[in-house]
């Protein structure tokens, strides 16, 4: 079984609270930590570890401490780092831009898409969604699907955590997608009146990439776009292919918001190299 993953956010150690970077950079092996707070509580009374399992401490951007449980009880875990590693970021970052949509299948998919190893997640305010985030609603929505690709991310043995962005309504998506091109990036979009294959757009991208040498269209990231329960509208779906987005499709089967995300992000991380 895999090791479980808990937020260095609530360990201290001897120099201090691994919540300031500048104490988790000097971490060593054969340092001494405490796990407490609501992590600590975790695992000492809900997961139960004991003497001897191991657990990993991760900081939510890339670095990981693996640690052995000296003891244990009801308000947190005593551990000793036995190795510490600083994962590189992904060659080929992976960005969401998920329309809101009823019944929690907007918070599905991005909960889904955190767990296959999406990089960035962008709340989309479209034209036909029938869920508004408007006045207190937005911070709260903002703030729950952080809660969603957090617990995700822990749930993956994740050791970083998808940034979520502010939302953004289709105006603001399409000038985000225009700059997103303009600094190296790709950007597709889930549509069922599509005719190019997602993979055959994928491929086609990795391939000019692979001929230029340097940088390119693939390493600077690729974003999927996913419509609401309703669909792209014509409109927005003329302003976002004027900014560049490609149509793409799926297969055959009409998907839903819920899980054309991840049949995508799926399909790109196999061309991208994050399964290997």
């Amino acid at each position: 079984m895999t090791r479980p993953v808990f937020f260095a956010e609530d360990a201290l150690s001897d120099a201090g609270a691994l919540s300031d970077r500048t104490v988790l950079a000097r971490v060593s092996v054969g340092t001494h930590v405490r796990l407490r707070g609501a992590e600590g509580r975790h695992a000492g009374t809900v997961k139960r570890l004991g003497e001897s399992e191991s657990v990993d401490l991760v900081d939510g951007d890339g670095f990981r401490l693996v640690c052995q449980v000296i003891s244990s009880d009801k308000n947190g875990l005593d551990l000793r780092v036995n190795e510490t590693i600083a994962e590189q970021p992904p060659l080929v970052p992976l960005t969401l831009v998920q329309a809101l949509s009823k019944g929690g299948r907007d918070e599905l998919a991005v909960e889904v898409c955190t767990e296959i190893g999406v990089d960035q997640v962008i709340p989309w305010q479209s034209n036909r969604a029938i869920v508004r985030w408007s006045g207190p609603k937005r911070d709260k929505g903002h703030d729950k699907w952080r809660s969603v690709v957090r617990s995700a991310a822990k749930q993956a043995r994740r050791a970083r955590i998808p940034r979520v962005g502010q939302v953004c309504d289709s105006a603001e998506l399409t000038r985000w997608v225009r700059s997103f091109i303009d600094e190296g990036g790709a950007v597709v979009m889930c549509h069922e009146e599509a005719t190019l294959p997602l993979t055959q757009v994928v491929a086609d991208i990795a391939v000019r990439d692979a001929d230029t040498g340097d940088s390119g269209v693939f390493r600077g990231g690729i974003a999927v776009i996913v419509g609401p329960e309703g669909g792209i509208d014509p409109q927005e779906s003329a302003d976002l292919e004027a900014a560049g987005a490609i149509k793409v499709l799926l297969g055959t089967n009409v998907l839903r918001a819920s899980t054309a995300g991840a049949v995508a992000m799926t399909l790109i991380g196999a061309h991208a190299g994050r399964f290997d």
